[in-house]
């Protein structure tokens, strides 16, 4: 079994905006956070594609990666991820071009093909785009093409990003990109932050997909792990009261803001909720240092998996930090 501090292990911040918060310090939350968790030996910090979510500050992907990255100097940043059915693949292209320009060799380009938002919304963000998912490879082709070298008879290009290479990688919660991702030999990353169900089934679809590329010679997979770290189990369980009543929110269609935390959630939730709630974080990792380490290699052992990328959703800023600071204790053994 890989040793945890074989494991590389990376930030996706969903840019939590506080109940009475502002999107203003949310942002400003985010790109403290990269730079805690820069120094603490991370990886990589990704943001996500989310629109029409009052509790989720990171809709101009992008942009906000350009504040990220001029606020760090060694991290990775990226998109976990942009939702291309959402965008022209020129377009991204030359987002990313340019970011990769201005930041070389510490850009990430993660795709997803889910909208990111409800019908109505993806209808007001694409206007003449059809935007449909059944597109998504040949877009992701596209892209691309648009990244790469350029070729003689090349008649449309990204400036910047034409010869860029922004490393791309393919995001999913069903089996969709784990076979894409496969078959174009690029890295795949699993959303079982908030979808474990398909987890093994779709780590086992990529792997057995696989074809070595100009990007890859074996697999690559990188997994989604929700955070709750604290000094002791009990305080963890506290803090994570916070997280179950926004999975609770979602799941009703209420606003996302973050919630602080409670004693208890008897009377918050209906048994069935409760269930739901477990099952969409039936990865979570919630608890002390040690209990964290306990199943974090139970993963690793079950999984194989090359990377982990956490997200810690708790209410008040100082705790996420503290969390991140206590995983890179663990994962760094």
């Amino acid at each position: 079994m890989k040793p945890l501090s074989d494991i590389k292990f990376s930030t996706l911040d969903l840019v939590p905006v506080r109940e009475n918060g502002s999107a203003a310090q949310s942002l400003r939350n985010s790109l403290d956070l990269a730079q805690h968790v820069e120094k603490f030996g991370y990886n990589r910090f990704w943001v996500a594609e989310h629109h029409n979510m009052d509790g989720i500050a990171s809709s101009a992907t992008s942009v906000l990666l350009g504040y990220l990255a001029g606020g760090t100097s060694t991290i990775r940043v990226g998109s976990g991820g942009v939702m291309l059915p959402n965008h022209a693949p020129l377009v991204i292209a030359e987002q990313f071009g340019t970011l990769e320009s201005l930041y070389p060799g510490r850009i990430d380009l993660g795709l997803g093909r889910a909208p990111g938002s409800d019908q109505m919304t993806a209808r007001a963000l694409r206007r003449e785009r059809s935007g449909s998912a059944d597109e998504f490879p040949e877009d992701v082709t596209e892209l691309m093409r648009y990244l790469g070298p350029r070729t003689p008879d090349q008649r449309i290009i990204a400036m910047p990003g034409t010869g860029t290479n922004v490393p791309v990688w393919l995001l999913g919660s069903s089996l969709f990109s784990a076979q894409l991702a496969g078959e174009r030999g690029l890295p795949y990353a699993f959303a079982s932050h908030f979808a474990p169900r398909f987890m093994h089934e779709a780590i086992r679809v990529y792997r057995n997909h696989f074809k070595p590329s100009a990007v890859l010679d074996k697999p690559y997979v990188m997994l989604g792990v929700p955070l709750v770290a604290a000094d002791t189990d009990e305080q963890a369980d506290y803090l994570a009261t916070s997280v179950y009543q926004r999975i609770l929110a979602l799941m009703r269609g209420q606003s996302l803001v973050q919630r602080p935390p409670v004693k208890t959630m008897d009377g918050l939730w209906l048994p069935h909720e409760k269930e739901a709630v477990g099952d969409f974080l039936g990865l979570a990792m919630v608890g002390s240092p040690q209990k964290i380490r306990a199943k974090l290699e139970v993963l690793i052992e079950q999984t194989q998996a090359d990377e982990l990328i956490f997200t810690c959703d708790l209410y008040e800023h100082a705790d996420r930090v503290h969390s991140y600071e206590l995983l890179a204790q663990v994962m760094k053994g």
